[in-house]
């Protein structure tokens, strides 16, 4: 009797046990989203809680790695027309096993080694290379903010004659040599798996440029890279490059821009509109005399800061002067000269 509910209770732990793995992950609580939520949603969701729990930005957290792992392969599966259906039917298993077209008990019960007929798997699954790209952006999608598209052409596997060798490993083998004599060696043994080739199809990425991106930041496909024969694919990754502005160079959030004005406005003043990135108006106003280098800061006309974009830097403009060509009348000097009362000598310094 007590072996019989030992042994009902040992049934009932590894069902539970079976189920919880069957269950996997709850990718949707991983991104925050609801099981309604749309493409665009789930994307966004995505980005924010990857800036967020960025391994780069969490050095001090030894499950940070872990957690923006989690993040790519929810967004991975959510993001998949096809393998959101399949998760939503058998989870995160059922991805696993090519929805459920596998015998799931098997390849459970087979690592436990009861012997329903389940192979032991290797505990790393080879991985393609990563694709590394960059992406050039400009200024204003970087103050903007907007949605580039890139046409992929990704080798997708499809079925194909014959049979391949997979799964290779080495295995120890023992060998009797006579009574009592045993050899054991390693050799690689392989199995046999439906042949596959490769074929390139189009897909359409869409990037989402955030406003107050920054030049080298990268932004991540997963399992998007090069595919792998047995293994999982690599991630394509793009790399944000800043094309060079004509009238703007930016450092961190801070923008910075050069206007020449005549030497009559350097002496009188002037007003002036600067058209920003997005096209509102940066009104300039001198009213004193503007010397050859001055700088003028116009605060919160810079870039949006991309943890908030609540917040923004500021606008740095240097003022540089033309001065008239040609030469003056000695009237025109002494006029100069009594309006200036400038009697300054030369002086020949160190400036450095």
């Amino acid at each position: 009797m007590a072996s019989t509910v030992s042994l009902c209770f040992f049934a009932v732990n590894l069902l539970l046990l079976f189920v919880h793995i069957l269950g996997g992950r709850d990718f949707y609580k991983i991104l925050g989203v609801s099981k309604n939520a749309d493409i665009k949603q789930i994307k966004r969701q995505y980005r924010k809680l990857a800036k967020e729990h960025h391994p780069d930005k969490n050095k001090d957290d030894p499950e940070a790695a872990e957690r923006f792992q989690d993040l790519g392969a929810a967004y991975e599966v959510l993001s998949d027309e096809e393998k959101r259906k399949v998760y939503d039917r058998h989870g995160e298993e059922g991805l696993k096993q090519g929805d459920m077209g596998g015998d799931p008990f098997s390849s459970f019960f087979g690592d436990f080694g009861f012997g329903f007929g389940g192979n032991q798997r290797d505990q790393e699954t080879p991985r393609g290379g990563d694709i590394v790209m960059d992406l050039d952006v400009t200024l204003e999608e970087l103050y903007n903010g907007d949605f580039v598209e890139v046409l992929r052409y990704k080798p997708v596997a499809k079925p194909a004659k014959g049979k391949r060798k997979c799964n290779c490993r080495m295995e120890t083998v023992t060998q009797q040599l006579g009574p009592g004599r045993f050899q054991m060696s390693q050799q690689q043994v392989c199995d046999e798996c439906p042949n596959v080739k490769f074929v390139p199809e189009e897909k359409m990425l869409e990037l989402e440029i955030e406003p107050g991106m920054r030049d080298g930041q990268e932004y991540p496909f997963v399992a998007e890279g090069e595919p792998h024969l047995d293994g999982e694919p690599g991630d394509l990754r793009f790399i944000i490059r800043q094309v060079k502005h004509p009238r703007f160079e930016r450092k961190g959030d801070d923008l910075y821009a050069n206007v020449t004005v005549s030497l009559q406005d350097a002496l009188i003043g002037f007003e002036m509109d600067i058209a920003h990135l997005d096209g509102h108006k940066v009104h300039i106003v001198r009213d004193k005399i503007t010397w050859p280098g001055a700088r003028m800061r116009k605060a919160n006309e810079g870039m949006p800061n991309y943890e908030n974009n609540n917040f923004k830097g500021s606008l740095f403009i240097t003022f540089d002067i033309d001065f008239p060509k040609g030469s003056l009348t000695e009237e025109d000097k002494e006029g100069l000269k009594a309006i200036l009362k400038q009697d300054i000598k030369q002086t020949v310094y160190n400036g450095l």
